[in-house]
């Protein structure tokens, strides 16, 4: 039986890392789908309209720490490593 309960426990930590590694590759799509883009809100979006109805609701702006805030930072980090070679690579 302790042989079962050790494979059991060894499944649940594979099941944990996989399951991890899906949420950090899923999030940023599915935040980039509804509009949270790492250059700001996309026009017309879902995300445009939750902002837009968090700023009716706060009396014109995005409260600091609101869900709108903290959504559009996840997906400005979500960008950062285009932007980062960007800025180390040279145009033109």
């Amino acid at each position: 039986m302790g042989k079962e309960s050790g494979w059991d426990s060894g499944r649940a930590a594979v099941a944990a890392v996989v399951g991890g590694v899906v949420a950090v590759g899923t999030v940023p799509v599915a935040l980039s789908a509804m509009g949270f883009t790492s250059v700001g809100i996309a026009a017309s979006s879902i995300a445009a309209k939750m902002m837009s109805t968090a700023a009716i609701a706060n009396g014109g702006g995005v409260a600091a720490g609101s869900l709108v805030a903290i959504l559009q930072s996840v997906g400005e980090c979500s960008g950062q490593d285009d932007q980062s070679q960007e800025m180390i690579q040279p145009r033109g």
